[in-house]
């Protein structure tokens, strides 16, 4: 990029460091352990190769963004995570979202629904509709999206392990409307990979997991191809604790073992990479962030080129949605909330996000109220149509410590890809408890970090007050409902006509012992008003369910 004579030059007309500098070195740091200097120049890019690192937005190796013309044409899509309580009130809540100006939905699932079970099992006691929409069978998804568009709306659906059911719902209640598939545009989150290492809201081992994930994504490959079949989630690692670093690994390396999968179940990578998204942390260390995307995308257009041998640009480019970082969210002094949301958000913008949803500022006491729900949107409209952020792509490139970051967090993520490649793989690797360690391992040291006060929260180790959250309305959920829809479930269950039901049951028995795509099976029965947890129980009986081993 610089010739050596002004290198030279250059280097010469440095001020010295100070001496306290250089003492209080070792303390500044990003999150991945980077040191920071105090000063970033042309002397930190002397080795870049511009057209190789960098080069133009839309542009292989998609560094700075995947559009040329980045939000010029079309603004990100903006998301509100939203779910809770019944179906009817979440399709309440969304209609109001969508007034308000959001873009896309984001569906979250209640934990029985998440795991598999209908709200009249005696394990869902007490968690019907408390974290996200209770869904049990198609009834109740015609409820969920009552008077919504599905062909106009970009639906995002945060299900792993029972992915494969929720959608097969989602495209029996399209094909009821009279929605070609291929007109139908989303997301399903069907990462289960890192429900091993970080969530934990996996049922069945990881191997027949792999190919229920697998299955949804050859299948949509064929019948609907503007869906989004997986969305690699390193949001939920980087929740659990992990760097930033250890973040873009981690999902990337999750991201090679789904290719692999699906490589070997016969396709050919053009043939669905195209469709892969990705789901990242926005996190509070901003430049640190903004170098993550860009990271992350490059990589990935590399692993897809020279790993996989694709030379198609579409095959290579990284999409992905954001979500500001829950785990920063406190307790104390909610209103901060608004702050660290919209930074982190800024972050997203600036490293190109696809997709973003912003947190609430109660969500670290319950979830979001409408009034939350609202500002948290308007962050992002204030973000896109006032701070002008959007109207220059990639704004940060160049910049000596974006370019620096940038290059040094693609080379620790490529050393953790290179051990987990030696263990055998992501799917060896956890069960080997590797990048469980490696979480837990960031997470303590951060910890240790907040109290010695070498890291500072405000409002929780510093600057504290003591009416922390007076007069916020907080959202309460009906404590009733969980009796409600075991009651309503199990009633419903008994007014079905039961032959075909089972016989649709039967089937997907027999075709889970085998090697066919389950979805064409999960559908039929979804059609004939089988539930989320008798088709999992079906599943449960033929894959087992997974058990967590203690990681030392």
């Amino acid at each position: 990029m610089y010739n050596k004579d002004f290198l030279h030059q250059l280097k010469k007309s440095l001020p010295a460091e100070d001496s306290t500098d250089k003492l209080r070195q070792a303390k500044f740091k990003t999150s991945s352990g980077i040191p920071l200097k105090d000063i970033y120049s042309p002397l930190d890019l002397s080795e870049l190769d511009y057209k190789k690192h960098i080069g133009w937005p839309g542009q292989y190796p998609f560094t700075r963004h995947v559009h040329r013309s980045g939000y010029r044409g079309k603004l990100w899509t903006m998301r509100q995570y939203a779910g809770f309580g019944s179906a009817s009130e979440s399709n309440s809540r969304y209609k109001y979202l969508l007034s308000q100006g959001t873009t896309g939905l984001s569906v979250a699932f209640d934990l029985p629904t998440q795991i598999g079970l209908d709200p009249d099992n005696e394990m869902s006691l007490g968690e019907v509709g408390k974290v996200g929409v209770s869904i049990c069978s198609l009834r109740d998804m015609r409820t969920l999206f009552a008077d919504i568009p599905l062909e106009k709306v970009s639906t995002s659906m945060t299900i792993n392990a029972p992915a494969a059911i929720l959608f097969s719902m989602y495209l029996a209640l399209a094909k009821e409307k009279g929605i070609p598939w291929k007109n139908l545009n989303g997301t399903t989150q069907n990462d289960i990979l890192k429900e091993y290492m970080a969530r934990g809201t996996y049922i069945f081992p990881p191997t027949p997991s792999l190919r229920l994930a697998t299955d949804l994504i050859a299948f949509c490959s064929k019948e609907v191809p503007q869906w989004n079949p997986i969305s690699v989630s390193g949001y939920h690692i980087r929740e659990a604790g992990c760097t930033a670093a250890q973040e873009i690994a981690f999902t990337l390396a999750d991201g090679i073992a789904y290719v692999d999968a699906v490589l070997k179940s016969g396709l050919n990578i053009d043939d669905f990479a195209s469709r892969i998204s990705f789901f990242f942390n926005g996190h509070n260390q901003f430049f640190e962030e903004v170098a993550k995307f860009r990271a992350a995308r490059r990589m990935w257009a590399n692993i897809i080129k020279d790993r996989f041998g694709s030379n198609n640009p579409k095959s290579q480019m990284m999409r992905f949605h954001t979500q500001t970082a829950g785990s920063t969210l406190t307790a104390q002094q909610p209103d901060n909330n608004v702050v660290r949301t919209a930074l982190q958000a800024f972050a997203a913008i600036c490293g190109g996000t696809q997709s973003l949803h912003t947190n609430g500022r109660d969500e670290a006491l319950a979830l979001p109220s409408e009034k939350s729900a609202q500002i948290a949107l308007r962050t992002q409209q204030i973000l896109a149509y006032e701070t002008k952020a959007a109207d220059v792509v990639d704004p940060l490139a160049g910049s000596y410590l974006i370019e620096h970051l940038t290059d040094e967090l693609e080379k620790l993520a490529y050393e953790i890809i290179a051990k987990i490649d030696d263990l055998g793989g992501m799917n060896i690797a956890i069960e080997k408890g590797y990048p469980q360690r490696e979480i837990q391992n960031a997470a303590y040291q951060y910890q240790m970090s907040l109290q010695s006060n070498d890291e500072i929260i405000v409002g929780v180790n510093q600057f504290v007050n003591t009416q922390d959250s007076e007069g916020l309305e907080l959202m309460k959920m009906d404590t009733k409902l969980s009796d409600q829809r075991s009651q309503e479930i199990a009633s419903y269950k008994r007014t079905r006509f039961m032959p075909p039901i089972l016989e649709a049951l039967k089937r997907i028995n027999s075709a889970a012992q085998g090697h066919e795509n389950l979805l064409p099976h999960i559908i039929a029965a979804v059609e004939l008003e089988a539930t989320v947890g008798e088709i999992s129980d079906v599943l449960r009986d033929v894959f087992g369910e997974h058990q967590e081993k203690l990681i030392l």
